[in-house]
């Protein structure tokens, strides 16, 4: 036979369960309907796709024209260098924008903790300028 304290414990455990069930349920609704649209998309996407297109209608066109040369042109390989220290250092903004907001809320070892975050970045910053990453020529 289970004590009364301990029913009134496991009784109190439920309803703690049952309101954070309640709390996340719109999470999971929101969940839930994203996967099912993402999935009716891509099923109707599969379902209505021409199988066999037109070569007209797949061949590259330019300002209407037909394409001089072949349009799929090879990128040098430092726009993709450019765009990826790009996100690079604006991640870093996104970590210290709100390090700098709660500034005079933070504590030392959160005053430490970026000082050493900025420090590498700065470090792989001098490192790519050193590498000529930057230069372009």
């Amino acid at each position: 036979m289970v004590s009364a304290p301990t029913f009134r414990r496991a009784s109190q455990r439920s309803q703690q369960v049952e309101e954070m069930l309640r709390e996340y349920l719109p999470i999971l609704v929101f969940l839930a309907v994203a996967i099912a649209l993402g999935a009716i998309l891509i099923l109707a996407a599969v379902v209505l796709a021409v199988r066999h297109p037109d070569p007209e209608k797949v061949s590259a066109y330019e300002c209407g024209f037909n394409a001089f040369d072949d349009a799929r042109m090879k990128f040098d390989v430092r726009f993709y260098l450019v765009s990826i220290l790009f996100i690079i250092f604006d991640l870093e903004i996104a970590f210290l924008f709100p390090w700098a907001t709660a500034f005079k809320d933070v504590s030392m070892v959160g005053f430490w903790s970026m000082m050493v975050f900025l420090a590498v970045l700065t470090a792989g910053f001098a490192y790519e300028w050193k590498k000529g990453a930057l230069e372009w020529e």
